[in-house]
Order: structure tokens, then C-alpha cells, then sequence
């Protein structure tokens, strides 16, 4: 696609005050991810000295940064999907115009939506069953599995909630199909 710019981002404030209430629990959910890999590099560094300046153990500190990452992995999921910065290809959106394009965003979103709430529904149910057996980590930490699982349903869930303010704004028009110029 020589000589063809790439199409600017439009990103609106949605008139609806729940697509902006979501918007701010995914910027939210942004932060404590932040956060999550923040404490994460803090652990390792942490574990870096006591292992080989001090020579001292460091039992529980593999632990915690391996879960720390995971559940800012999946926290962090509606933030990237409210920023868009999940990778894409937009040679078929570019392609298409009008009412093409306004379709092709909306079975996307829907199959997003599809998925995500498979997704949470599976994730749930490994959640409960972690807890409910009382599941902990094989390690000395012993760590109730219930814990770190939490992440699967609470990223999920907000991903979730997020796709759904994205197909609300598309579908009242707050937002342009794959945030391109018209």
C-alpha cells in the first residue's frame, strides 16, 4: 500500500454514562497492572540481591513475580482494549467503507464478546473449583491457588465489560468502526 497514509484513531467521549463509567474502571484496571509489574520488577530486583550478594534463599519471590505477571497480563486486558493497542492488521477496514465496515466492526466486537464470555465462564469455574477444594501452590509458600486464579475471572469479566461499551458506543455512534476516519 505505497503512498497511502495510515488512517488516524478517533477516539470520542461517549454521551452514555455507563460506556464512560466502564472506560474509567478499564483505565483503573490499567493502573493496578501498572502497578502489578511495578511491585514485580521491585521482587526480582529484591531477589536478585539476596540470592547473590547476600547468598540467601529466595523461596517465595520466583512465586509471586510469575503470578504478579500473569494477573497483570490479564487485569491490564480492558486497558489495552480501551486504548486500542492490542496489534492488528486493518488492511480489510481500510478497504471497506460505510456500511461494510460498520458491519465488519460489529461481528468483531460481537465474536470478541462471544469468546471473552466463554472466556469468563471457564475462568470462573476454575476460580470456584480452586477454591473450593482449597488448592495451594506445590511450593514451600504453599499459596492458596484461589489467589492468583482470582485474576481469570476479574480480567475476563472487565474485558468483557469493556467490549460491551466498545460495541454500545459503536452501535450509537460515539465511536467510528475500528476508530477510523470515515
Amino acid at each position: 500500500m505505497s503512498g497511502h497514509a495510515p488512517a488516524a484513531i478517533v477516539r470520542t467521549t461517549s454521551d452514555h454514562q455507563i460506556v464512560r463509567s466502564i472506560h474509567k474502571i478499564s483505565s483503573a484496571a490499567g493502573w493496578c497492572s501498572a502497578l502489578m509489574i511495578l511491585t514485580a520488577v521491585v521482587l526480582t530486583c529484591q531477589m536478585i540481591f539476596v540470592r547473590f550478594v547476600l547468598n540467601g534463599s529466595t523461596v517465595w519471590q520466583t512465586e509471586i513475580v510469575v503470578y504478579l505477571v500473569i494477573a497483570a497480563t490479564l487485569v491490564g486486558l480492558p486497558f489495552v482494549q480501551y486504548q486500542r493497542g492490542h496489534v492488528n492488521v486493518d488492511l480489510i477496514p481500510l478497504a471497506l467503507r460505510g456500511r461494510a465496515r460498520f458491519g465488519l466492526a460489529v461481528l468483531t466486537l460481537s465474536l470478541s464478546i462471544i469468546i471473552t464470555a466463554v472466556l469468563l465462564f471457564y475462568g470462573y469455574e476454575y476460580w470456584h473449583f480452586a477454591y473450593k477444594r482449597g488448592w495451594t501452590s506445590d511450593t514451600v509458600t504453599a499459596v492458596p491457588l484461589w489467589i492468583p486464579y482470582l485474576s481469570l475471572p476479574v480480567g475476563f469479566g472487565l474485558l468483557l465489560l469493556q467490549l460491551l461499551a466498545d460495541l454500545v458506543a459503536l452501535l450509537t455512534k460515539s465511536e467510528t468502526p475500528f476508530g477510523l476516519e470515515a
